[in-house]
């Protein structure tokens, strides 16, 4: 193999790794966006939570990339966040890889 082509193997693997440490834990959230001037929200819930986000179940899909709010129903928290990965739709919504845009604060309220 090429150095070129194991390079970019090794690139496109360490883009599939999670960042950081991640706990199983189920949280109701609501997200929220701004479309044509107006807020829109949706509920969810999350398969697992990291400090830099989480891989939730969204009743609406989302474009990845789309900037949106996060609000913590265990803890009234809300925060930033941006979709980063949108996988299948299931009978419950869609799976969405969403990313906090600043890690500081405790917004799932549980120590990593």
């Amino acid at each position: 193999m090429a150095w070129a082509d194991q390079q970019m193997t090794e690139e496109t693997r360490k883009r599939q790794i999670r960042a950081g440490a991640r706990l199983n834990s189920r949280v109701a959230l609501t997200v929220e966006w701004q479309d044509g001037g107006r807020t829109v929200q949706a509920a969810g819930y999350t398969v697992d939570v990291g400090p830099k986000g989480c891989l939730a179940i969204v009743e609406q899909g989302l474009l990845v990339g789309q900037r949106l709010r996060l609000v913590n129903h265990a803890n009234g928290n809300s925060a930033t966040a941006r979709v980063i990965w949108k996988g299948h739709e299931g009978r419950k919504g869609w799976e969405l890889g969403m990313e906090l845009e600043s890690e500081e604060g405790d917004f799932w309220g549980v120590e990593f």
